[in-house]
């Protein structure tokens, strides 16, 4: 005669069963598949959703801790933000993990009117220097869709056109940029890319920009205020605007000409800057320096994760380089400004 045991102890112990089982499979130190051999490199993710890498064996000079990289410059800042300067970093070290973990780059530039011409030079230049070896897209937005120029791209990058309008002042196209960043990043980039950098277009790519620039949130320092007292900085002062940042605040100026980061915080950064414009224009204010002033109101609210030195972006109007600047990696393009901005 068969035994016969109460339902719920039967279900009990089938809990136990498969709990004992699941922390087994569960647990990161089980996350390494069977097949992968010791040292082998392997990118997966433990149940809170972080990523787990495990680099293969590779030679590079120690790290001592009572020997800075650099001692010449800032390389932190007081909310513990890494400030990327060469030197700072090994690339090998990084590219292996983001290699591991498969992520796709996307840069967002807009080419509008006469700024068509300086696309050519920075998609060769980007092809040369930017995240090379990673998965990249670029989107490249403009009002001039036929002539976006042909340029031979490396296997796993492509290039998007995404058609948008044109406005009667250079000022107006730069501003709305936040709103279409802010849009296609909801509609699209979050299902295309693991990450956004937005970066002006009339610039050249002169040395690497890599993944070291990746984060959550990064900033790029100012060329001409990098070394300024905030009280120097061309913040936003009038109070009616949504820009304003008061004399006695203020960490860093952010140029707005290179930002990025994931998706989503880009995607809320850019969303804000334009409510922002929005209302100001309601109150018919606009911020000093445009978009660039509703960005450094931005980050000194919402803290980057990572600000990038001067070195990744530098200002042919700029003719001192400090010697602080070991490379000039991505740098404006020399131009009469006055006769592109107009139609």
């Amino acid at each position: 005669k068969p035994k016969c045991y109460p339902l719920h102890s039967v279900v009990l112990l089938t809990i136990l069963i498969l709990a004992f089982f699941g922390y087994g499979f569960l647990s990161s130190r089980h996350l390494m598949p069977a097949g992968v051999r010791a040292g082998h490199s392997v990118a997966v993710r433990d149940p809170d959703g972080w990523q787990v890498v495990t680099l293969s064996r590779m030679l590079y000079p120690q790290p001592m801790v009572l020997t800075p990289s650099r001692s010449d410059a800032l390389t932190v800042t007081p909310w513990l933000a890494p400030i990327i300067w060469e030197g700072t970093f090994n690339i090998d070290l990084l590219n292996e993990q983001f290699w591991l973990q498969n992520l796709t780059v996307g840069l967002t530039v807009f080419a509008v009117k006469k700024y068509m011409v300086f696309l050519k030079a920075f998609l060769e230049t980007a092809e040369q220097h930017f995240m090379v070896g990673h998965h990249v897209t670029y989107y490249v937005f403009t009002d001039r869709p036929a002539d976006v120029p042909h340029v031979l791209l490396k296997e796993g990058r492509q290039l998007v056109v995404l058609s948008v309008r044109s406005y009667a002042r250079w000022q107006d196209v730069s501003m709305h940029r936040m709103e279409m960043i802010s849009n296609f990043s909801e509609q699209r980039f979050r299902h295309e890319v693991d990450y956004l950098v937005c970066s002006d277009v009339d610039m050249k790519f002169w040395d690497h920009v890599g993944v070291e620039i990746l984060s959550p949130l990064f900033g790029t320092l100012h060329p001409a205020f990098y070394t300024a007292n905030r009280k120097a900085f061309t913040y936003e002062r009038r109070r009616r605007s949504q820009a304003y940042i008061p004399w006695d605040e203020g960490d860093f100026y952010y140029i707005g000409a290179f930002f990025g980061g994931s998706v989503a915080e880009v995607q809320q950064l850019t969303s804000a800057c334009h409510q922002a414009m929005m209302v100001d224009k309601a109150k018919g204010i606009e911020a000093v320096w445009h978009d660039e002033s509703h960005l450094n109101k931005y980050l000194l609210h919402h803290k980057p994760t990572k600000v990038l030195s001067p070195e990744y972006l530098w200002g042919d109007w700029l003719l001192d380089w400090h010697p602080v600047l070991k490379k000039l990696r991505f740098v404006t393009v020399p131009k009469n400004r006055q006769k592109i901005r107009n139609p």
